[in-house]
């Protein structure tokens, strides 16, 4: 993955420091043949241990530049305050028409098996309360805890996980922010793809502060296209 200075053309976007990690603006998915993302929003993933406040990852979403006019079909002229308790507004970002990757930074260390285990239970979950757990799902997640099994994360350790627009997800992981050349493993199912970043950014979502920045700024950007 190659990060960059450069802004995609028509959007304005700044970085983000999570808990302590930079997210660049902008950044090409591996092996580099993939279209610039733009970060449209970052968080840090919390829990409420005794009354104190333990961060466990720090979390950046990219969107291809598209994603924006796709988005503003529906929620132009929306605030950011709207977009943000609208589930179908982060629905329409987790299921859209362009490619998207997430960034999970760790911020405490973590096995494979600990995080796979829990992503995992997440997406089970909600497949099964909506009644669309199946065999083929089932297939993808254990696929998921194959690629998991094995891996350590330190702190610094990222996991990118690209969720293409043709559905399926391919997994790739960096140790001291140096990039992957090649693109990881795939898992053919837009399913699971779409789940993995629901469990981030949807109803339940694990990181708010993520949703609220990618409410924040997309609801920006696109206040930008009407004004442009």
């Amino acid at each position: 993955m190659t990060t960059t200075t450069l802004q995609p053309s028509a959007l304005v976007i700044t970085k983000l420091v999570i808990a302590g990690f930079l997210f660049p603006p902008a950044i090409t998915p591996p092996p580099g043949d993939q279209p610039t993302l733009f970060l449209a929003g970052a968080g840090q993933r919390g829990l409420d241990v005794g009354g104190k406040l333990v961060i466990f990852t720090a979390i950046g979403v990219y969107l291809e530049e598209s994603a924006v006019p796709s988005l503003a079909g529906k929620w132009e002229g929306k605030a950011a305050e709207e977009l943000l308790v609208s589930d179908h507004f982060f629905r329409d970002i987790y299921t859209g028409p362009f490619e998207r990757l997430t960034k999970v930074t760790m911020v405490l260390p973590l096995t494979g098996k600990e995080y796979s285990d829990k992503v995992s239970e997440n997406c089970v979950a909600y497949w099964k309360a909506v009644g669309t757990y199946d065999r083929a799902k089932h297939a993808a997640i254990v696929k998921l805890k194959e690629v998991f099994k094995s891996k350590t994360f330190s702190h610094g350790a990222s996991i990118l996980f690209t969720h293409e627009s043709s559905g399926s997800l391919t997994i790739g992981f960096l140790k001291n922010n140096s990039m992957p050349d090649s693109g990881g493993t795939v898992i053919r199912s837009k399913a699971l793809s779409e789940a993995i970043l629901e469990s981030i950014i949807g109803k339940n979502g694990v990181s708010p502060a993520a949703k609220e920045s990618l409410a924040r700024r997309i609801s920006a950007l696109m206040k930008e296209r009407i004004t442009s």
